[in-house]
């Protein structure tokens, strides 16, 4: 991998991870349409722990507070119980949240383990990418423009948007596209499902480097260490940037420009493959 190769795919991962296009498909569309060499799980891990970074950085002090509140919830219980503790009217937010979080991380670390070489074996190719693309484009458009309300998020609902989590797995499918999209179906509001999406994307993106790095080794990432911290600076930095500008603006543009852009790439790609 050249410099060049790195500062663009850095970039377009930083920039791609967060927004409802799919970092996945592409950091694979460059390797299959160019001379480019793939840039190997180790500048995958190396990008993803940018972006894991820059994610954990912009909701800082909503984390810190979260973290607060579950270390007090052992003392909350033994005097409230469950109930009062998780009750949506008048209990612990914070507490609360960390459990929806949890719950619905896991149906992805399950599939995810189970799916694993499947995946990489059958569905990293053009034409899956360029399907996935178009129907979950498609699907973000319909939930898009259906009445937004600001629901409270419930645990069930949590644990839909969970099991829609795993359908990201199938690259061109973007995790944070099926999470906004199952979470406005539920009925939640564009900033509510974007700002749940972003948090749910701090234990999957871990989980998911921790699953990558079983199959690296350390020698790997120390061999090339420039590189390495260079990618996932350049992805930290951009994808903070991206954070920030989606949340500022999801309420007036909604979902629209990003379902015109993947209708546009899914053509484009299927366009492609009929000529090669």
């Amino acid at each position: 991998m050249d410099w060049l190769q790195l500062i663009i795919l850095s970039l377009i991962q930083g920039i791609t991870e967060f927004l409802p296009i799919s970092s996945s498909a592409h950091l694979i569309i460059p390797a299959q349409l160019t001379a480019w060499p793939d840039q190997g799980l180790a500048f995958d891990v190396a990008v993803h722990f940018g972006t894991l970074i820059a994610v954990i950085a912009y909701f800082r002090t909503e984390i810190a507070t979260m973290l607060l509140a579950t270390i007090g919830t052992p003392a909350q219980l033994r005097t409230r119980g469950w109930r009062a503790v998780l009750n949506a009217n008048d209990g612990d937010a914070d507490v609360r949240q960390v459990l929806q979080l949890a719950i619905a991380t896991l149906p992805i670390v399950i599939v995810g383990f189970l799916a694993k070489d499947v995946i990489d074996s059958t569905l990293r190719s053009i034409t899956v990418i360029a399907t996935t693309t178009l129907v979950f484009g498609l699907v973000l458009w319909y939930a898009d423009s259906r009445p937004q309300q600001q629901k409270t998020l419930t645990f069930p609902a949590a644990i839909l948007i969970g099991l829609a989590q795993c359908i990201a797995l199938i690259p061109g499918t973007s995790r944070s596209g099926i999470t906004i999209t199952a979470a406005l179906m539920i009925g939640l509001g564009r900033t509510q499902s974007a700002h749940f999406s972003f948090l749910l994307a701090i234990p999957t993106i871990l989980g998911a480097q921790l699953l990558m790095m079983l199959d690296l080794s350390i020698t790997e990432l120390l061999s090339e260490a420039l590189i390495m911290l260079s990618a996932a600076t350049l992805a930290g930095l951009s994808a903070y940037v991206c954070i920030h500008f989606f949340i500022a603006l999801v309420e007036r543009t909604g979902m629209r420009p990003y379902v015109y852009y993947r209708i546009a790439l899914g053509l484009m790609l299927f366009g492609f493959v009929a000529t090669v």
